[in-house]
């Protein structure tokens, strides 16, 4: 049987850090890369958390994601959405069981819930039908026979367009990305849709300022340099995520721009460095810990319950101003 000491060797850490880490100890500084090493090695030596359990209680748990290793960490918001979620059940003394389209029906019939996370197709949903137990899906709402927790995309993309256009900006861009899950498949960002949206209704919308790539630095990078090599530049910025706004930074110091004088930028996500940045990043933070507590929550009283009808819950978000964003130049 797998220890704490056989993770630390497989992933080269101490043995403070992976109980630590898989304790979900807020307050241990380490970086995504480590904690992914730490989960993986874990998963890897098939490792089992001892729980302190009520035998009357306690409950299994199923944990199903979409979103890939890599993309959790090309877009933290994933890992910390799938951390607060484990988190919420490992603290409630359930036990967590990972589940994938390979399970056992022996070990789906002792669910007593799922929780899933990511962006999911028709074969999933009937996957998700099929093991017929309460299920709750997070970061998307597509069927409404299962109860869904996301983000309220389309209030935090306008908080973030409603800042820009008041600082005086029309000449508004938007880089991000389509999001692809683990089989392939692929989605348009719900922010692409309302910043188009809301640029149209009020005339200033220009196609020319919309990139999408990925949601990594290079792509903030390169994208924002296709953008500066136009006659008619932008003069805010608006990104799909903090890590591609990084890339931006650096792109906008190579063509001698300064951020806020000569283009304003704001993010999304509130990632950890993102005070840090110089300029320090206006962003739009999202609360994925209350994600998985009410994915949690809203599981548990659909168990409980046995409610028929599902509930959709939208997560607010908040707008953090910093110094990269600031009133338009007049000319």
């Amino acid at each position: 049987m797998a220890t704490i000491k056989d993770i630390a060797r497989r992933a080269q850490v101490s043995i403070t850090t992976v109980s630590r880490v898989l304790n979900y100890d807020e307050t241990l500084n380490v970086t995504p890369e480590t904690r992914k090493k730490v989960f993986e090695a874990a998963e890897d030596l098939n490792y089992k958390m001892p729980v302190k359990q009520n035998k009357k209680n306690s409950r299994v748990i199923g944990f199903y994601q979409s979103y890939s290793l890599e993309e959790e960490l090309a877009d933290t918001y994933y890992l910390a959405t799938r951390v607060a979620i484990e988190k919420k059940i490992k603290s409630e003394g359930m036990e967590l069981y990972k589940v994938n389209k390979e399970a056992s029906k022996e070990k789906l019939k002792k669910l007593d819930g799922l929780i899933c996370l990511g962006m999911f197709n028709k074969a999933d949903i009937e996957f998700f039908k099929q093991i017929d137990k309460p299920c709750v899906i997070v970061d998307s709402n597509p069927d409404e026979h299962f109860d869904s927790v996301g983000i309220d995309f389309n209030s935090a993309t306008k908080k973030a367009l409603d800042h820009l256009y008041g600082l005086g900006h029309r000449k508004i861009a938007f880089i991000g990305g389509s999001d692809n899950d683990m089989y392939g498949n692929r989605f348009k960002d719900l922010r692409q849709d309302v910043f188009e949206k809301y640029l149209i209704e009020r005339g200033i919308f220009n196609e020319m300022f919309v990139k999408i790539g990925g949601y990594h630095p290079e792509d903030g990078y390169s994208l924002l340099k296709e953008l500066l090599q136009n006659e008619d530049k932008p003069t805010a910025l608006f990104v799909a995520n903090d890590t591609i706004a990084v890339g931006c930074y650096k792109a906008a110091y190579e063509f001698g721009l300064k951020i806020p004088e000569d283009l304003s930028i704001v993010g999304f996500n509130d990632i950890a460095s993102a005070q840090f940045m110089v300029p320090p990043l206006t962003t739009i933070k999202l609360y994925t810990e209350i994600m998985g507590e009410t994915a949690y929550e809203v599981l548990m009283e659909r168990i409980n319950t046995k409610r028929d009808i599902s509930k959709v819950v939208m997560i607010n978000t908040k707008l953090i101003e910093r110094e990269s964003t600031a009133k338009l130049k007049k000319s």
